[in-house]
Formats: structure tokens, C-alpha cells, sequence
């Protein structure tokens, strides 16, 4: 592989000799569902995608996932009656399709640059009685005026079914173009959809989780990604064990960090972190 510098242009390109650019899973994807999905998103902000998932994977995914729900958020934002789990690779493998599928990562592969991470894998479940969230957008907390393009996309899927009064999430389409408009809660709109369903949406979108006014609680994850040259809201690379990271996918782990954006940003020690993954790599 031809490695040479002669220019600042020659430093977009992947200098990788050992491990190089690795194609995403997405590109298995028909591109005129892939085009349609977009299309979809680009217009409205978001797009629900149902049937992702099977019901033996929702089987498995709720049998790993309730032993860990053993504590409440610690806020309004968080929910003081609904329950969290974060660090989720670290405890199960039955919620990787939540953040490999090759339906979002063909999304993905054509709003962000190559080698955009995975922000954030969490478990959420609202409890009865919760409350509204407070609206928000994803990527606000980067500091970027507005309007612009999203700097980050999520996924929000339905263990449960997401219905109106069960705490489905609540956003506002078209809300994504906005410059420096503020939502109301009267403009609030619920995803209502069947278990295994998903919910894509950039990061610019105004969206909150709703009240829980049902009897029964509202099993969900999210799995959140960003631009390559962002920092993650999850440090993966320091919450995750070498051996988790040897077990996922290998489009997981290139979104945990185990990759290099060009020219050399996720370097370690002036190397690719997957040397890290090596039988003989030296501890941190």
C-alpha cells in the first residue's frame, strides 16, 4: 500500500497499511429501500422502520436485559421512574443487532463521514407514572450554530409496543430544519409502533420521551452514532474490555474507536488501535 504524504490531500485518504478501511454491513441493503428510508429522513427528520426484529430476538434481548434493570435515573432528563442500563456490551451480546443492523448502518453510510462511531447503547424502560421528558436534540450539545446538517443520528427500538399513553417517544417532524425555534409540548407527536420496530432520527430533531400514563412499563434501546471527529458520549474505548471488543462485530468495534479517521485521529502510540486487539499487545 502506497503510504507516502506529498500533500495535505493525500492525508484524507486511509494510510492504514495492516488494518484498512473495512466496509460496513449497510452496503447489503437494496439502495432503493436505502434511497426511500432517506429520502424519509431528509424530509421529515426521522423514519420508523418496522419488523426489524424478530420475536425470539425481543425474547432474548428482554430475558438479558431485566436482571439489569436494577436502578432509576438520577434526574428530570434521566427520569426518576424510569430505569437505565448503560455499558450494555459490556453485559450482553443479544443487543448488538441493536447497533449493527445493516438496515441503519446503510443509513448511516451515506449521512456521515466513513468510520462514524457509536455514541451511545443504552437500555431505557419507563415505568408507570413517569412524566414527559424535556425536549431536546441529540447533537445540541455540540457547539455548532444551527441550521446545519446533524452531527450524530439515533435509533430508538420497541421491546415493548410504543403506543400513546405508554411513554412512546414524542417528536416533531420537520423539527430538524429549525434554526433557533423552540418547541412546545403541543406539538409533540408519539412513534407509534409494534415491537421490533425502530425509530431512526437525526440528531437535529426535537424529541423527548413521553409520559407513561398505561399500567405497564415501556421496554426500549437506543443506540446513538456521530461524525468520526466527534467525541462520543460514551468513552467505549476505555468502558469496553479487550475481550468484548474482540467478540463484537466488526462493525461495532470500528464504531467503538477501533479505527483510524483520516489522516490519524483514534491513533494509539502512532498506531491503529486494533493492535491493541493482538495476541501479544502490551497492557495499557
Amino acid at each position: 500500500m502506497q503510504t507516502e504524504v506529498s500533500s495535505l490531500v493525500d492525508l484524507g485518504g486511509d494510510l492504514a497499511g495492516k488494518y484498512p478501511r473495512t466496509t460496513s454491513s449497510g452496503a447489503s441493503i437494496d439502495p432503493a429501500i436505502v434511497e426511500a428510508d432517506l429520502a424519509a429522513v431528509r424530509r421529515d427528520g426521522y423514519v420508523i422502520l418496522p419488523d426489524l426484529l424478530s420475536p425470539d430476538e425481543l425474547a432474548d434481548i428482554r430475558t438479558a436485559v431485566e436482571p439489569l434493570l436494577d436502578r432509576h435515573g438520577r434526574n428530570l432528563f434521566e427520569g426518576h421512574t424510569t430505569q437505565r442500563v448503560y455499558s450494555v456490551l459490556n453485559k450482553t451480546r443479544t443487543c448488538d443487532r441493536i447497533a449493527d443492523h445493516p438496515r441503519i448502518l446503510a443509513l448511516l453510510d451515506r449521512l456521515f463521514l466513513p468510520n462514524y462511531l457509536l455514541s451511545m447503547l443504552q437500555v431505557i424502560n419507563i415505568l408507570p407514572g413517569e412524566q414527559a421528558q424535556m425536549l431536546h436534540t441529540d447533537d445540541g450539545f455540540y457547539p455548532i450554530p444551527r441550521p446545519r446538517e446533524a452531527l450524530g443520528a439515533a435509533t430508538i427500538w420497541a421491546i415493548d409496543d410504543f403506543t400513546a399513553d405508554n411513554g412512546a417517544t414524542d417528536i416533531i417532524p420537520g423539527s430538524h430544519q429549525w434554526a433557533h425555534r423552540m418547541p412546545t409540548d403541543e406539538e409533540r407527536e408519539p412513534v407509534v409502533m409494534q415491537a421490533g420496530s425502530c425509530v431512526f432520527f437525526v440528531g437535529t430533531l426535537w424529541h423527548g420521551g413521553g409520559a407513561n400514563r398505561s399500567t405497564n412499563q415501556r421496554l426500549a434501546l437506543t443506540a446513538q452514532y456521530c461524525e468520526p471527529w466527534l467525541r462520543p458520549q460514551e468513552a467505549f474505548t476505555l468502558s469496553m474490555t479487550r475481550d468484548t471488543v474482540r467478540a463484537v462485530s466488526e462493525d461495532i468495534r470500528r464504531m467503538l474507536g477501533y479505527s483510524i479517521h483520516p489522516p490519524f485521529i483514534g491513533q494509539v502510540d502512532g498506531m491503529h488501535p486494533k493492535r491493541l486487539l493482538e495476541p501479544d499487545a502490551p497492557p495499557l
